[in-house]
């Protein structure tokens, strides 16, 4: 058992939050190369933390010791969503996500196809019409809207059109709000960006509220029906279930999927992938691999353990970084190249290697609903469309905080295949 690299400093002064938000990559990066190892000790939110960089380590934290390394109750999600499947720990959690698996899986999802593909239909049929290029983050971004409005809460963008667009802008206030300084001021003419967060809650959970007991159908009914532990947990979760951070995760994959395949240097392989879904399967993976929505998550520790043979005393804070996790040289040949065919043979299957949407007996609930809904939308595309960026040289640095998407929204033109086949 081996000392951490790295060191925590001392508090308040030894602090590397705000360098950690500014850039995750770069400084994660740094302290890799400056202490030769994918997991080293830093302080972040004035607490010791270990980062964990590597799969090895990240399957350790969030499957073979997630018994160990709990979340944290005093987190930014627990505080903004209150107590939920996502924030939770133990036997109450474990119970809570036993209730809700079943309205994630089988028939559920199976009656949510329908909804899936006209909402595909509605958002992307018109993408060729416009002579000038398209904002695809922002076109997919409405997208997830319309999903998770219309299959969590029956709100349905084409027959209340007014209801949605006012149910969107307070989820859009509300994240907003919610990322910005937590300050409640109100003066004449000005209101804090958080305060206004606060309102815009407000508003959504008193909807909230209104359909769960008033609306028995599909997943709200659903919802309503289970034997919560609290009176207001139904609604903390549809408050958490429609929040922006869904579509903007969405609109993350799906961008990262159309850059990844434009041009004509990729027609190939977006010809493959209509006529073999285990194609379009790994594309999708190598796409979350190098292009995870989510940075990663956190951990703390409720007693002393080890991670990668490092020793972790108790009450520190773990960091898993999914961008690096991803690139681990032990586990991925040419880690920055895109490769989908590295998840073919004897790596067919290997889905446990990625934490995009965390691992083990915490990952996210909704990740069947998400690979089935990203798989729809992109054989859509695939079926449909050829497209192009347009400009073709475009700067496709990403920001990865809150939710990753590259930090100059990139601009692409579309044109329908039976156009192209008719020319």
């Amino acid at each position: 058992m081996s000392k951490l690299p790295g060191n925590a400093g001392v508090s308040l002064l030894g602090d590397k939050t705000l360098d950690f938000y500014r850039d995750p990559v770069i400084f994660c990066r740094q302290r890799i190369e400056k202490h030769s190892s994918r997991v080293f000790l830093c302080r972040l939110i004035n607490k010791p933390t270990v980062f964990i960089c590597s799969v090895e380590g990240m399957r350790e934290l969030l499957c073979e010791k997630s018994n160990i390394f709990l979340k944290d109750p005093t987190d930014f999600m627990t505080n903004v969503y209150g107590d939920t499947v996502v924030t939770m720990n133990g036997e109450e959690a474990c119970l809570l996500r036993l209730s809700l698996n079943h309205l994630f899986t089988g028939t559920c999802l199976e009656s949510s196809s329908n909804y899936m593909s006209s909402v595909c239909d509605h958002c992307l049929k018109n993408l060729s019409i416009s002579e000038q290029p398209q904002s695809v983050y922002s076109i997919f971004k409405r997208l997830g809207a319309e999903l998770v409005l219309g299959l969590f809460l029956n709100v349905r963008a084409e027959d209340q059109p007014e209801v949605f667009q006012e149910i969107m802008e307070l989820c859009t206030e509300h994240w907003h709000g919610l990322i910005s300084v937590p300050v409640t001021v109100k003066v004449p003419l000005w209101t804090s960006g958080f305060a206004k967060a606060l309102d815009a809650r407000s508003k959504l959970m008193e909807i909230i509220k209104d359909k769960l007991e008033n609306d028995t159908e599909g997943f709200v009914g659903a919802l309503g029906s289970l034997p919560f532990p609290n009176a207001g947990s139904a609604a903390q979760h549809l408050l958490l279930l429609i929040s922006a951070l869904i579509p903007k995760a969405l609109a993350s994959l799906l961008t990262s999927f159309t850059l990844a395949l434009g041009g004509p240097e990729q027609r190939e392989s977006r010809q493959e992938a209509i006529r073999n879904p285990d194609h379009l399967h790994r594309v999708l993976l190598e796409v979350q691999r190098l292009w995870p929505p989510f940075i990663g998550g956190r951990r703390i520790a409720e007693k002393e353990s080890t991670l990668a043979d490092f020793c972790v005393p108790k009450d520190y804070g773990a960091v898993y970084v999914s961008y690096f996790i991803h690139r681990d040289p032990e586990v991925f040949q040419q880690p920055d190249s895109f490769l989908p065919e590295r998840w073919s043979g004897r790596n067919a299957g290997q889905e446990h290697l990625l934490c995009s949407f965390g691992n083990g007996p915490r990952s996210c609930i909704g990740s069947t609903l998400t690979e089935i809904f990203i798989k729809e939308v992109c054989r859509y595309l695939l079926k449909k469309y050829d497209w192009c960026l347009d400009p073709p040289s475009q700067d496709f640095q990403y920001k990865w905080l809150p939710v990753s998407r590259p930090a100059n929204l990139p601009s692409v033109s579309f044109t329908r295949l039976d156009q192209t086949v008719s020319e």
